[in-house]
């Protein structure tokens, strides 16, 4: 343990955010490393541009990896044949002590850059009456609260300091306590909470990226560090309020992949939801890449996802079976005019016309993982690719999206007493006459102004469930309900069950989902409810790898 800390303090070095060359307003280009004075005090504006912008630098060491954390150890993703030794042993919780992606330092390098700008920055320095760094401030306190957030999800309890390290005697691991997930997110909600309304500072654009989009919302974060401490109505408030603050509303969108009439044509097959995903709209926060390696540092998630000549078209993460059988019992519902009657008319994909089973249910999954045979002279290459339209490109790294945002809304509200309201999220959308036609009255009452979604900003023509992204008329399918509980506390269940599956429909390969699993586990005090579906990735149970991990001690990597 103590070898790690000496590590924070020799990659404190490494990663030198003050002196060092930074990003530029042109290019993402890679900062030089430079030896920190650890004696200099952040005072002039060019400082804490260059401190920002060396610390998203750090950012980038950490955002492959935490999304193949997140994903490569859940249900929804498989590792193929083509995928390196470390990915598989990864996936399947093993020999991890020397593994490439079990790299602790390089997290606690964000943490150290970040302690040491705001140990080091000159709040006292006040321009018209206002604090001069207070945005940056907030974004690298956030950029902290995130590090760690991650650190414990993928760790356990792990040493915890707010200190920059700059002597060996700082690096002794005896002096610090170690805290677990509950414990950081407590921190942390005190920690950020006053910086709920300070605005982002701007250094205009990189490569066409806006600088702004690659902070972490302090409302979000805020949400997710409640939804870890298990305070749920605070958690659906801070999302409910980055959901619906005045002059910068988030509705949901009406972005989908579906059948577009009664005819079940592939022809007829409308998608704007691959492109959506990707736009401003629904991208909240990312982490910023560079086009290929001559310009520096690229995302390697494309290569991993996609099939593409350098790993000659095989690629190494793929769509799990779990994955295809939870889509595959969904149900695509098209509500469309009677040729005969003139009358509306429900409809329901049945696996007719012949068309391969991949078109059975939800079609995000079409929509996404795209795959098919292709004729090559060179037997080197795979004659089948694969290409995930999630991860298209080497230059961003998605943290946060809107339908996240959306997804873990629902999931506090319920927890926090809330199931008809949760699942009107996923079903029909939040806009006025669904919350007053859906959710009961002594509900809405009791939410209060959780439920308060402005009948201007939020209608029917910008807002649906999220289960319509893939299943087209969610609002009309009889089947898709709460199904009938004997308590309450049952039909809370029943719902975080309907919300889980529509976590991993919306979000598979985006990182979350072992996270995911991990929280809905700890709601439950149910470790199998992970180990169940992490060892049933492959269709069936793994009998070892569910033993495995009925024990929590045994989801997180070990501390090298």
């Amino acid at each position: 343990m103590k070898s790690i800390i000496r590590k924070v303090f020799v990659t404190s070095l490494a990663f030198a955010t003050i002196g060092s060359s930074v990003l530029t307003m042109e290019s993402c280009s890679e900062p030089e490393s430079n030896l920190v004075d650890f004696n200099h005090k952040v005072d002039v504006p060019t400082d804490t541009l260059h401190s920002v912008l060396g610390i998203i630098q750090t950012m980038r060491n950490v955002a492959d990896r935490t999304i193949l954390l997140g994903e490569v150890r859940g249900d929804l993703i498989s590792v193929t044949d083509a995928a390196s030794d470390d990915l598989k042993n990864l996936a399947e919780f093993r020999n991890l002590d020397d593994n490439e992606y079990n790299k602790i330092s390089d997290y606690y390098a964000v943490i150290q850059n970040c302690n040491f700008y705001l140990e080091s920055a000159n709040l006292n320095l006040k321009k018209h009456g206002e604090v001069v760094f207070a945005k940056e401030y907030s974004v690298i306190k956030s950029y902290r609260a995130w590090a760690y957030l991650q650190l414990a999800l993928n760790y356990g309890s792990v040493p915890f300091f707010t200190k920059p390290i700059l002597t060996e005697k700082d690096a002794d691991v005896k002096a610090y306590p170690k805290y677990n997930v509950k414990q950081i997110a407590e921190y942390f909600i005190d920690d950020i909470k006053e910086n709920v309304d300070v605005e982002y500072p701007s250094y205009g654009n990189m490569n066409d990226m806006s600088s702004r989009d690659f902070y972490i919302n302090v409302r979000i974060l805020l949400g997710d560090l409640c939804l870890w401490a298990e305070r749920y109505k605070e958690a659906a408030q801070y999302y409910h309020d980055y959901l619906t603050k005045l002059g910068d509303t988030h509705p949901t969108g009406v972005a989908k992949t579906c059948w577009k009439d009664r005819n079940f044509e592939i022809l007829n097959i409308q998608d704007n939801f691959y492109s959506a995903i990707r736009e401003k709209e629904e991208r909240i926060t990312y982490v910023p890449f560079e086009v290929s390696k001559y310009y520096g540092m690229e995302s390697e998630l494309y290569y991993l996802f996609n099939s593409s000549e350098r790993n000659n078209y095989y690629c190494s993460l793929d769509a799990s079976q779990a994955l295809k059988n939870l889509s595959k019992e969904q149900r695509s519902i098209v509500v469309d005019i009677d040729p005969v009657t003139q009358l509306p008319d429900t409809l329901i994909y049945e696996h007719i016309n012949g068309y391969a089973s991949k078109y059975d249910g939800d079609l995000r999954l079409y929509s996404i993982f795209v795959s098919g045979y292709t004729v090559s002279d060179n037997d080197q290459f795979s004659h089948y690719v694969t290409y995930n339209y999630k991860h298209r490109s080497t230059e961003t790294v998605t943290l946060y999206r809107l339908q996240h945002i959306y997804l873990r809304y629902a999931e506090a509200m319920n927890r926090a007493g809330y199931p008809n309201a949760a699942f009107a999220v996923l079903k029909y959308g939040l806009w006025r006459d669904n919350i007053e036609d859906y959710i009961p009255e002594d509900e809405r009452e009791a939410a209060g102004d959780l439920l308060s979604f402005s009948e201007y900003s939020f209608t029917r023509e910008n807002t649906q469930g999220i289960h319509s992204r893939g299943c087209n008329r969610a609002d009309a399918d009889t089947l898709y309900r709460i199904p009938q509980c004997a308590t309450k506390a049952d039909s809370i269940l029943a719902v975080e069950n309907l919300i889980c599956d529509e976590m991993g429909l919306e979000t598979a390969s985006e990182g979350l989902r072992y996270y995911d699993l991990m929280r809905l586990s700890m709601h439950r005090n149910d470790p199998t409810f992970l180990a169940d579906k992490v060892a049933r990735r492959d269709g069936k149970l793994n009998a070892t790898l569910y033993d495995y991990l009925k024990d929590e001690k045994n989801w997180y990597l070990p501390i090298k």
